[in-house]
């Protein structure tokens, strides 16, 4: 079985453990919220390893760098949902602090692909 570039990358790796978590957090959300900040924050994190995966189909470094971008701007997206989920009382700060140090290993190796994307 064929293993495409984008599942070698540790960045594409460390989001699905992202996105697992989110599910799994997501979960102590009230009800009412089941088509609301759940759906939200599940299909951010989602987008993260998405778009790590749909970069590494474009050819020129440019183009995945824009998915890299976006994968990024998702992540950033996640973590500010968690921080309103804490905020509206659904989860506790300390959850949103264990989930911020993941978030920032993404969000560094983020940065580093994308510095190598623009340099090819």
């Amino acid at each position: 079985m064929r293993l495409y570039s984008f599942e070698k990358l540790n960045v594409w790796q460390l989001s699905r453990t992202l996105v697992k978590n989110v599910y799994e957090i997501s979960n102590m959300f009230p009800d009412e919220e089941k088509f609301g900040l759940v759906s939200q924050i599940r299909r951010a994190s989602i987008s993260v390893s998405s778009n790590i995966a749909e970069g590494t189909s474009r050819k020129s470094g440019k183009d995945q760098a824009r998915f890299t971008e976006i994968s990024y701007g998702s992540l950033l997206e996640v973590l500010n949902q968690l921080i309103l989920a804490a905020d509206l009382g659904y989860i506790s700060s300390n959850i949103v602090d264990e989930q911020r140090q993941i978030i920032e290993e993404i969000g560094n190796k983020l940065n580093k692909l994308r510095e190598t994307q623009l340099n090819k």
